[in-house]
C-alpha cells in the first residue's frame, strides 16, 4: 500500500508561517487524491484541505480558507500545505492520507496515512 510520511510540522508563532510536506514512497503519486487532516487532543480528526490527483481540484475548510495553500508536485511524489497566518487554534498533530477518489475531507474514505507531524501555534 501506499506509504505517505509528513514533515515540516514545528513550534510556530500566532500569524506564523509553516509548510508541511506530505512525500509518498512505494507508489507514484499520480493517481491518488491527496487529503490533509488534523487532530488536536481530545478532538476529532477534521479535515483541512484536499487535492486531485493532477493538482485540478482542491478544497479547503472553512476556518483555513485564504490561509492555507495545498499543492503539489507529482514529479517528486510530494504535496505541500502552506500554512500562513496561523492561530493557536490550528494547534495539532496533521496527517496526510491517499485516496483513489476525489477531493473529500472524510478521514473514513482514506486508505492510507501518514505518521503524523505535530503542528503547535502559540507565543
Amino acid at each position: 500500500q501506499l506509504q505517505l510520511v509528513e514533515s515540516g510540522g514545528g513550534l510556530v508563532q500566532p500569524a506564523g508561517s509553516l509548510r508541511l510536506s506530505c512525500a509518498a514512497f512505494g507508489f507514484t503519486s499520480d493517481y491518488y487524491a491527496i487529503g490533509w487532516f488534523r487532530q488536536a487532543p481530545g478532538k476529532e480528526r477534521e479535515g483541512v484541505s484536499c487535492i486531485s490527483s493532477r493538482g485540478g481540484i482542491t478544497a479547503y475548510a472553512d476556518s483555513v480558507k485564504g490561509r492555507f495553500t495545498i499543492s503539489r508536485d507529482n514529479a517528486k511524489n510530494t504535496v505541500y500545505l502552506q500554512m500562513n497566518s496561523l492561530k493557536p487554534e490550528d494547534t495539532g498533530v496533521y496527517y496526510c492520507a491517499a485516496g483513489r477518489f476525489s477531493c473529500v475531507l472524510s478521514p473514513a474514505i482514506f486508505g492510507s496515512w501518514g505518521q503524523g507531524t505535530q503542528v503547535t501555534v502559540s507565543s
